[in-house]
């Protein structure tokens, strides 16, 4: 066991077809049954396959240069580990450890990080950073055996890293408010700005009709958007480990929400605005007051003109196009967040 090569479930085989054209030796995918690896022996230079793989061929997520390996036991692997620490990873420097187990042990995978820690600790010196460490020890178990890898920390792809920006409390600034969308296809159409909405959880959305409407059609739209926001809340409450909330959704007059609202920031979206580069300026001084900001859009038909003498600013979000209705919410607020980023807004 030289290289471990971690792909995508199913293209195993792929990856190992093309390692052999590329590096020689032997490939075996889905070792054990064990998906999403391929094993690689019998090269010549291991680490210039482990380059050529990593810059050739898409598939390979990561390629790991397996140091050595032992049985599937805490005290082997961590015995192993603290002396393939030594010299590979200083004492001014920090550590994690990573461990993917395969198949079935008296031990967890967390039991192992723990127990391989504490010896790569007591060999190094090094301390312990699972958030952003400068090397990672890999513990790679494929059934009875372990293999181990340690690489520099930065070749796991993270979505948060320190200093990152992170623009939840900004969104959550956000009044989205939206003409209704009336007529033929108004449900699926509610449905896709329900998600949109609560992908982006903003502060509030709300349906703002500037005359009198059907109440069957206004239904319809207003089903989707509840719909579509349970269906993508459901999906945030799997994947996120932070509390996620539904964007609540609020219904009222166009006007006498322009009228509430005065001296507020209100940020109209139509074609006949700035771009968002010269609105810049306008924009910042908006997020810059520390409360709600409004943004209204139209749907079928454009936001009352009127309205725009009460507006911080009217905003292109497009030049020379006309965005559909349910791109309005990712073009919005995506080009707000470049812009605040742009001039440091955003906080870490």
């Amino acid at each position: 066991m030289q290289l471990i090569i971690k792909t995508p479930l199913g293209l195993e085989k792929v990856v190992a077809t093309r390692a052999l054209e590329l590096v020689g030796g032997r490939a075996k995918p889905r070792p054990q049954g064990f998906m999403g690896l391929v094993i690689l022996d019998g090269l010549e230079d291991p680490d210039g396959a482990a380059k050529l793989i990593e810059d050739h061929i898409p598939e390979a997520e990561y390629v790991l240069k397996v140091l050595a390996t032992t049985r599937a036991d805490l005290e082997a692997v961590a015995r192993l580990a603290a002396d393939l620490a030594r010299g590979r990873i200083g004492p001014d420097e920090t550590f994690a450890v990573r461990t993917t187990r395969r198949g079935k042990h008296d031990f967890t995978s967390i039991d192992m990080n723990v127990r391989v820690g504490a010896e790569v600790q007591r060999a190094t010196n090094a301390d312990v950073n699972l958030t952003s460490p400068d090397k990672i020890v890999w513990v790679e178990v494929i059934g009875p055996t372990a293999g181990i890898a340690i690489t520099p920390g930065d070749v796991v792809w993270k979505k948060s890293r320190p200093g990152k920006p992170s623009v939840l409390g900004l969104l959550k600034r956000i009044s989205f408010v939206q003409m209704p969308y009336l007529g033929e296809g108004a449900r699926p159409m509610g449905i896709r700005l329900g998600r949109a909405a609560q992908a982006f959880e903003l502060g509030e959305l709300v349906i703002a009709p500037h005359q009198p409407v059907s109440v069957e059609e206004l239904h319809e739209f207003l089903s989707g958007l509840l719909e579509g926001r349970e269906s993508r809340f459901r999906i945030q409450k799997r994947a996120y480990a932070r509390k996620v909330s539904k964007v609540p959704i609020r219904l009222q007059d166009l006007y006498q929400l322009v009228r509430e609202r005065a001296g507020e920031p209100m940020l109209v979206t139509d074609p006949t605005g700035k771009t968002a580069s010269e609105a810049a300026d306008e924009i910042e001084d908006a997020f810059r007051s520390g409360g709600r900001v409004t943004i209204l859009a139209g749907a079928r038909e454009g936001v009352p003109k009127g309205v725009f003498r009460f507006a911080t600013a009217v905003i292109d979000l497009c030049p020379g196009l006309t965005f559909a209705t349910e791109h309005t919410i990712p073009a919005a607020v995506s080009a707000i967040i470049t812009c605040l980023e742009e001039r440091g807004l955003l906080p870490s």
